[in-house]
């Protein structure tokens, strides 16, 4: 080789490991009992006894959501720190699932049941075996079935919960497939519902008619914008308008971040308490902005540390994480966010730990 291009070559792979180190000098070093890699181990392993979590979904019980998320969050986990015994365990537990007449499996038009099909889709990623493949996409394709008007899902319904749960499905069709089609989803409805809920202050109400800031449901918003900007080209048409909206929500996040590292039940309200699940969505979307480059480490990387140091404190020796939201569906009332029951080990917040977690290790 060129010696003149030898030396930028080489420059060039300084500053790539510099600008990483950079990146991770606040994920390093940690106090004992807060390592991420001990933490997903703990929590992964909290789930596996679990009994399968069903909701109700017009007269059939379903899958529930939060259970998904968990249980693709514990494959990721021990696929990224190649715990073989762990992953297997996590694969096999799906074989119940696999028949036609499967209970648990959703049958029912409802964003909250579509979102089922990402767990096959990460099983197919891992594993390769075309029964997965099949049964994910048919909840992504028909999740577009009869498409309204203006092309988005039938299942849209402008809650804040959905830029989640219709993200997380066309991503993980995206991520099996490599077909454009999914991807183009779910940008399309991600820009269509940053348009309609985000606020001047950068946060988003739970619904158009429900003026609060509720913890979890940001919560959601925010990891499914760092997932979205995670697959989307940098030239992509829809990049800049996500990105926009993503570092608008992360500075609003920023300043309301208790001195403690906690986020509470509602985000801007001092006197409501702090709340576990939440807080462990931002500190993934903040980690994984940091690590991507796309928020200043300066700032973001020292509140991630402190969030994630935090959230250990919640956790019992068994991985199980207290503070827990329960389900809440909206409603135009403070009261009812601030006065929602909190719980040990629901997976509303055991997944998003094991998020984190993983976002720790890349």
């Amino acid at each position: 080789m060129n010696p003149r291009r030898w030396l930028i070559a080489a420059a060039a792979g300084l500053l790539g490991v510099t600008q990483a180190l950079a990146q991770n000098q606040h994920f390093s070093d940690w106090p004992a009992g807060t390592d991420p890699r001990e933490i997903g181990k703990r929590v992964a392993e909290a789930f596996v006894p679990v009994p399968d979590m069903e909701m109700p979904s017009h007269g059939h019980k379903a899958l529930h959501y939060s259970h998904v998320a968990t249980w693709t969050g514990a494959l990721q986990f021990a696929q990224l720190t190649r715990d073989e015994d762990l992953r297997k365990r996590l694969v096999d537990r799906f074989d119940r699932y696999l028949p036609a007449n499967a209970a648990g499996v959703p049958r029912t038009n409802h964003v909250d049941a579509a979102v089922f099909g990402a767990l096959p889709l990460e099983l197919y990623v891992q594993e390769r075996l075309f029964r997965y493949r099949l049964m994910g996409l048919t909840f992504a394709d028909a999740q577009w079935d009869l498409p309204l008007a203006d092309g988005l899902s039938s299942q849209t319904r402008w809650w804040i919960d959905d830029m989640y749960m219709i993200t997380a499905l066309q991503l993980a069709a995206y991520r099996a497939t490599g077909d454009a089609k999914y991807l183009e989803r779910a940008a399309s409805s991600m820009v269509a519902y940053l348009k309609k809920l985000q606020q001047p202050t950068g946060l988003f109400f739970h619904a158009p008619d429900v003026p609060f800031y509720w913890g979890r449901g940001d919560g959601w918003v925010a990891v499914g914008m760092a997932d979205l900007l995670r697959d989307l080209p940098e030239k992509h048409p829809s990049r800049k308008a996500v990105m926009d909206s993503y570092r608008r929500m992360m500075a609003a996040l920023l300043s309301h971040q208790a001195e403690n590292g906690m986020w509470r039940q509602l985000i801007d309200r001092p006197e409501s308490w702090e709340e576990t699940s939440s807080t462990a969505m931002f500190t993934y979307a903040f980690v994984t902005g940091v690590k991507s480059g796309w928020l200043p480490e300066d700032s973001y990387g020292p509140a991630a540390r402190k969030a994630w140091i935090a959230l250990t404190g919640y956790l019992t020796p068994e991985g199980l994480l207290r503070e827990v939201c329960v389900g809440t569906g909206k409603r135009n009332d403070i009261q009812h966010y601030l006065n929602r029951p909190r719980v040990t080990g629901d997976t509303h917040g055991q997944a998003p730990m094991l998020w984190s977690a993983t976002a720790l290790l890349k």
